[in-house]
């Protein structure tokens, strides 16, 4: 479990940084102010606020613990000339910061994050990782237009650079492993299961994988068996169809082999001659809670639960939703800054580092609570941390800091969901059409 004295996301910060990861940094960087582990931290720092200026995480550098220096230099002592609050050194480190240190810290905190936290399912006693992709837009730079090429449609090319982004989130505790992305257009573009195959090597052991239809395909499930997870999978109609033999029904539940088609083996030459994936073909006429129309769902599953707790498990995927909410809509990663390519890559690791250690904050209230991770609101404890962060970074005595720190755990504790009662109505989608003033822009050649 979660220690109690690292909830929140300064000191958690702090304890995920091993010693050897400390001393690495001493010797690579010769003690500077802007050291690896203090630039994360003001990128982590910058990531949760709402503005994420460079300026306001500048202004935070003299408030971290003196920790992150254990041999600071002259310009950090106390009697030295105050440091500018001028942002250029901040950006110059921001640029410098080896991404390889960025991703086995970011691996590592996740596994450390895991590992302190209880998110096996009652039912089938294992974790389960909902996988599922979403688009970031950047800046229109040279660089970033070449390696993401804009998307395009009846009116021309778009504008902004896009990248295709698979995330892979905890349904229990709601903590994400680091994200694999590539190109979503273009020459180089990547289809989400190409993702899928690089990111379940990364998965912890034995974890299932749940998906919508975009992953029901025979490279997903055999790529995931491979690495010994068992997988809950939505099928298309067409495929489940094709699999049955027959027409879909309410209640099937059939025991099948399944094996790569010509196609398959036309998108995935490396499959083995013998490649098979052994599992069930469930089909189950369900009701959304939205009160739409009820559907069959077809599923397939390697697990050997009963149907209803197979469907139970399915029914965790839109937790991924609300997930992808967060990281795009609270902490900004639909519209990314950076114009590099190599600061694209850091920026969407710090972003899901961010959110984790958010996350674990939650479920280190959800446990004193006695509540679960998911009953909380992230937008909230988010708030709460950066209002009281400030306030415990500026106490003056251990007193002080405790009750502060008391003050933040109870906030946090009371940062829960509210519960509706009432299902709020839903509105015709529409489409407001603007006026355009303006001239098209021209391509510049």
């Amino acid at each position: 479990m979660l220690a109690a004295s690292s909830a929140s996301v300064q000191s958690l910060y702090l304890s995920l940084l091993s010693s050897e990861f400390l001393s690495q940094a001493r010797e690579r960087e010769n003690n500077r102010v802007y050291s690896t582990p203090v630039v994360m931290l003001l990128m982590i720092i910058q990531r949760l606020q709402p503005e994420g200026s460079l300026e306001s995480a500048v202004l935070e550098l003299l408030g971290l613990p003196a920790s992150l220096w254990p041999d600071p230099c002259g310009r950090l002592r106390p009697d030295a000339r105050a440091m500018s609050t001028n942002t250029g050194a901040y950006n110059k480190a921001r640029q410098k910061l080896p991404l390889k240190a960025v991703e086995e810290f970011s691996d590592n905190a996740f596994a450390q994050m895991t590992a302190g936290t209880n998110g096996s399912l009652p039912a089938i006693g294992r974790r389960a990782f909902v996988f599922d992709g979403t688009t970031v837009r950047t800046p229109h730079t040279k660089a970033l237009q070449q390696l993401y090429p804009p998307t395009s449609n009846q009116e021309g090319e778009s504008h902004w650079p896009l990248i295709r982004m698979l995330v892979a989130h905890d349904v229990a505790t709601g903590l994400g492993m680091r994200p694999e992305w590539g190109a979503m257009n273009g020459p180089h573009a990547v289809s989400e299961q190409p993702l899928f195959e690089q990111a379940v090597q990364r998965l912890p052991e034995q974890a299932v994988v749940v998906a919508d239809a975009n992953f029901g395909v025979f490279s997903v499930a055999f790529a995931a068996t491979r690495q010994n997870h068992p997988v809950v999978v939505r099928m298309t109609a067409a495929r489940a169809k094709s699999m049955w033999k027959g027409p879909l029904r309410d209640g099937i539940d059939k025991r099948i082999d399944w094996k790569p088609t010509k196609a398959d083996r036309k998108t995935n030459p490396a499959l083995p001659l013998e490649a098979c994936v052994r599992g069930r073909l469930i089909v189950s006429q369900v009701q959304p809670s939205d009160g739409s129309a009820s559907f069959l769902l077809c599923l397939f599953t390697t697990l050997e639960e009963d149907v209803a707790e197979i469907l139970k498990i399915y029914g965790l995927r839109w937790n991924v939703e609300t997930d992808l909410g967060s990281l795009k809509g609270t902490l900004r990663l639909d519209q990314l800054t950076c114009k590099t390519p190599e600061m694209v890559d850091k920026e969407i690791q710090i972003a899901m580092l961010s959110y984790n250690l958010v996350r674990a904050v939650i479920y280190q209230a959800a446990q004193q609570a006695g509540a679960t991770p998911r009953s909380f609101s992230f937008t909230r404890v988010k708030r709460i941390l950066k209002v009281y962060g400030a306030k415990i970074a500026a106490a003056t005595t251990v007193a002080q800091s405790e009750r502060l720190f008391a003050l933040m755990s109870h906030a946090v504790g009371q940062a829960k969901l509210y519960p509706r009662k009432k299902k709020r109505p839903a509105y015709p989608r529409e489409i407001w059409h603007s006026a355009k003033p303006f001239p098209r822009r021209k391509a510049q050649s």
